[in-house]
């Protein structure tokens, strides 16, 4: 068999580093705009007061031993259900 050509296996090198070069790139990208996205309000926005009160009025009709009905993802057992007569 022959052997590869060098100029061949080189430019399969750097086609390789460029591409391994450009995934570091878009993961840096990625990790830059996720922290951008995460970071908390800044220290001069307070909480409005009513709002905080609508939120919290809306959760006394859940049963607290009901996390998932609390957050609003499952019903609670105290939640009226239509029934369909068919």
């Amino acid at each position: 068999m022959k052997s590869p050509d060098p100029h061949q296996a080189m430019q399969r090198v750097k086609v390789g580093m460029i591409g391994l070069a450009a995934v570091v790139l878009l993961i840096a990208l990625a990790s830059t705009i996720l922290a951008s996205l995460s970071r908390d309000q800044p220290a001069g926005v307070a909480a409005q007061p009513d709002i905080a009160a609508n939120v919290a009025a809306g959760n006394e009709t859940a049963l607290p031993n009901e996390p998932l009905a609390e957050l609003g993802i499952s019903p609670s057992v105290n939640a009226q259900v239509a029934v369909d007569d068919r």
